[in-house]
């Protein structure tokens, strides 16, 4: 809440990785995308030092091929920024870091090490893969 962020969500049971993000997409901004059209770009880790329940495995797709438009939903309110024009500072603090690599078509692998809630992280690692 408050801040730019990108589609995500949980898997269920009965799906993969690739069924999920495509039915959060779906769900979220009102896109249809095959599973076999993302393509895996990265993979992140989270770790909570004060919230061990919060870690979590965020894994990054882009989308090649889609139909629709996207559409505002009660998760999101979908909009496009120019590259050079990301905000950055409206959006979690390790997004700065791998986001500019992935928008360049870099494949990312990182660690980010939080000391709090999410807002300050104690360190990080970042590498293309």
């Amino acid at each position: 809440m408050g801040r730019w962020n990108g589609v995500g969500g949980k898997v269920n049971e009965d799906e993969n990785i690739e069924t999920a993000a495509a039915r959060e997409v779906r769900e979220e901004i009102g896109i249809k995308v095959k599973p076999e059209n993302l393509v895996p770009s990265g993979k992140l880790k989270f770790y909570f030092r004060n919230k061990p329940e919060w870690d979590q495995e965020m894994h990054i797709f882009l989308a090649k091929d889609w139909v629709g438009e996207s559409r505002e939903s009660e998760e999101m309110k979908p909009q496009w920024f120019d590259i050079d024009k990301m905000p950055y500072e409206s959006m979690w603090p390790d997004d700065k870091y791998w986001l500019p690599l992935f928008v360049k078509g870099k494949n990312v692998a990182g660690e980010f090490h939080f000391s709090d809630d999410g807002n300050n992280f104690e360190n990080y690692k970042i590498n293309e893969i």
